[in-house]
């Protein structure tokens, strides 16, 4: 995300995954801040497969896989502005509508970006924004975190989540026919 974002913004914001709360804003430190809060976690089953997945090794052997799981991670974004900010409301939009401009810009996570076990993912991790989201009703969840309502985007991003140990197998080289030849016998 911080990539993304001009560069006169960068080292002004703080980035956080806590709960969307007021009073965890004294934990974000003096300046503005991004909040993703991961909100939703469930498996995309029209993304399920059951084909192998088959890599040849150059020894002659191979190894198989099951396709990883596809989970969908939910994400509420949302800006907060800085203790100090005169106007809060409208540098909270501004920085928000910054950050849409990023997520809008990639329909996939960009590769150089992931990290760990995200690093070298195939297909590309698909990214949803600005789409409804997965709440029932945003009002209740603002009433359940014990806060105001307050402006935010719905991001979705797609994973795979590797389940199943990969199988070691021999690779089938040579092709065998056999043919059984019947005559018939004429009297």
């Amino acid at each position: 995300l911080r990539a993304g974002l001009p560069p006169s913004l960068v080292e002004q914001v703080e980035v956080s995954f806590e709960q969307p709360k007021r009073e965890n804003a004294g934990k974000w430190g003096p300046r503005p801040t991004i909040n993703l809060f991961l909100y939703d976690v469930r498996e995309n089953r029209d993304l399920r497969s059951n084909e192998w997945i088959v890599e040849r090794q150059g020894d002659g052997t191979a190894t198989k896989r099951r396709p990883p799981v596809r989970v969908e991670c939910s994400y509420l974004v949302t800006a907060w502005a800085s203790d100090a900010s005169i106007t809060p409301a409208l540098d909270e939009h501004r920085l928000l509508g910054e950050v849409m401009m990023v997520l809008l810009r990639h329909a996939t996570i960009p590769l150089g970006l992931l990290q760990g076990s995200l690093k070298g993912q195939e297909p590309p991790l698909p990214a949803i924004t600005l789409q409804p989201g997965r709440l029932q009703s945003m009002g209740e969840f603002w009433q359940a975190l014990g806060g105001k309502p307050k402006a935010a985007l719905n991001y979705t991003v797609t994973i795979g989540v590797e389940v199943h140990a990969p199988v070691a197998v021999e690779v089938v080289t040579d092709k065998m026919l056999k043919f059984r030849v019947e005559q018939e016998v004429v009297q």
